[in-house]
């Protein structure tokens, strides 16, 4: 298990509860003290996950043990069938998609992906995608439509990905045509932000009839540390700039840019794989629940008026 910096205490606590485990010899005489430390790390891990700051909740998102979108598959979804390519230049592997079953139901499954090790992470992109992720996620949401199968995408990325060969390739274009695509599919939609969702990179693939957050995650226009450079030419102040974007669920909830927030165990969403990905599933199954009695205009018009109404401004009067 690795440990954030703020994590350090309970760190501590349960290492010297390890220690005492291997003394222990099976009488029993350790086992009070054991109990004592274990509740301390219960008392101590719930004082410091209540009152978290956003920078820590940027932190636990991109906590390098936290489930990606194929540890969520593997285990909500059933008969997984990944599908690859744009049919025009390649298969970006930091976007997977395909069709799905999750409790019988049919559905289209689009996410970004991370990698684990650094051979990984180079195969992933490091979650950031090419146009042609973009474009392939463009061909697997029609392909969904044409067979009426709702649409799932899970977001975990810190960008589209910058560079020169991307910029090249259209990656400004193949984003707005998947946003004026994206607002009239006329079947359900649902996003969930499962890790990072900075900028276009994540709202290329999300604009949801309903839209989540997973409890320890963020959703902005710009990276804290993008900000800090913009705004102080130094990366040093990204803490004031993760406090002053207001991106985490709670901040956005508010807002009313999305819909709910999905809670996750104690510590964070990698503290426990299979909690996490059962309160995605629960959250998954009610909207498909509510968003399947919808008629397919409804669901056209009900989306774009859900982006239409995001942002909130006042009119002086005029002197």
């Amino acid at each position: 298990m690795q440990y954030l910096d703020f994590e350090q205490p309970i760190a501590d606590l349960e290492k010297k509860i390890q220690e005492l485990q291997d003394l222990s010899v099976g009488d029993g005489v350790l086992q009070p003290e054991i109990e004592r430390l274990n509740k301390k790390a219960d008392q101590l891990r719930e004082s410091i996950f209540d009152n978290l700051t956003r920078w820590q909740r940027v932190q636990l998102a991109r906590h390098p043990e936290r489930p990606y979108t194929l540890d969520y598959l593997e285990r909500i979804a059933d008969d997984f069938q990944e599908l690859h390519g744009d049919r025009y230049y390649d298969d970006d592997k930091a976007i997977i998609g395909g069709f799905a079953k999750i409790d019988g139901e049919s559905v289209m499954i689009i996410g970004h992906q991370k990698g684990r090790d650094t051979k990984d992470r180079q195969y992933r992109n490091f979650g950031m995608a090419n146009p042609e992720g973009y474009r392939k996620a463009y061909r697997l949401m029609k392909l969904a439509e044409k067979f009426n199968v709702p649409i799932i995408t899970l977001l975990d990325t810190p960008g589209a990905y910058p560079g020169l060969e991307a910029e090249e390739r259209g990656q400004a274009e193949a984003i707005a045509k998947n946003l004026k695509m994206m607002a009239t599919l006329e079947v359900p939609f649902i996003t969930i932000v499962i890790g990072e969702g900075a900028s276009g990179g994540a709202i290329g693939i999300g604009m949801g009839n309903e839209v989540f957050m997973m409890e320890n995650t963020w959703y902005s226009v710009i990276a804290p540390e993008s900000c800090s450079s913009i705004l102080w030419k130094t990366w040093d102040y990204k803490e004031q700039a993760a406090s002053a974007l207001k991106l985490t669920a709670k901040d956005l909830l508010e807002f009313k840019v999305i819909d709910g927030i999905i809670p996750e165990p104690l510590g964070g969403a990698h503290r426990d794989y299979d909690q996490s990905a059962d309160a995605l599933k629960k959250q998954i199954l009610k909207s498909l629940k509510k968003l399947k009695k919808m008629k397919p205009e409804k669901l056209v018009d009900s989306r774009i008026e859900k982006y239409s109404n995001m942002g909130v401004w006042l009119q002086g009067e005029e002197s």
